[in-house]
């Protein structure tokens, strides 16, 4: 009779996979969660500062946004010679890379304040940024018109030049766009879970 091999028990083998899961799953530290409370002072802190960043902007705009040379009809009215009504949307444009240049600087120097990273930040640098450009618009506007001042007496078909003027709410966008867009970028690229809170 032959002999017949003895089969020994059974061993049951676990993968590593298995095995990390499991610990992993033991060892890992909780979600973070938003902080509010604490980052809500600094974040109108931040608040602030960016508003004011209003006035730099507006009075840089008024010094390069150009002027629109205007001839007076004789219905009293100042009307654009030829293409100079093209300076409208030249005025707009050089005020929007003005402001996206501000929102994308805010953003960088805001990710610095590494123990305040977050939504609640975020937010309150979008809400400076729209009262920053909001601000800027009205002052630069302003400035201009002192610098290009209007002439009391004027006669039909002469020439003036007419301040830059900013009339549309596209100008808006431009900071509170690149702020956001910015921040979110780094966070993206940081990938960790409390963005590196921690760590400050």
């Amino acid at each position: 009779m032959s002999e017949q091999p003895v089969e020994g028990p059974e061993k049951k083998y676990t993968t590593d996979r298995d095995s990390t899961t499991w610990w992993q799953l033991r060892t890992r530290p909780p979600r973070p969660a938003v902080v509010f409370g604490a980052d809500l002072l600094p974040a109108l802190s931040v608040l602030s500062l960016v508003t004011l960043l209003g006035f730099p902007l507006g009075w840089i705009w008024s010094r390069l946004a150009p002027p629109r040379e205007s001839t007076m009809t004789r219905q009293g009215e100042l009307v654009p010679v030829l293409v100079e009504s093209y300076h409208r949307f030249d005025g707009l444009a050089v005020f929007l890379l003005l402001s996206s240049a501000c929102g994308v600087l805010v953003a960088a120097v805001a990710w610095q304040l590494r123990g305040r990273r977050g939504p609640v930040l975020l937010v309150a640098m979008v809400l400076g940024s729209l009262l920053s450009t909001w601000l800027g618009m009205r002052l630069g506007t302003s400035f201009a018109a002192g610098m290009y001042p209007v002439p009391d007496t004027l006669r039909p078909g002469d020439l003036v030049a007419v301040a830059p003027r900013l009339d549309t709410l596209v100008g808006l966008l431009g900071q509170p766009l690149a702020v956001a867009l910015t921040y979110g970028l780094v966070a993206s690229w940081n990938g960790l879970d409390d963005l590196g809170r921690r760590r400050g």
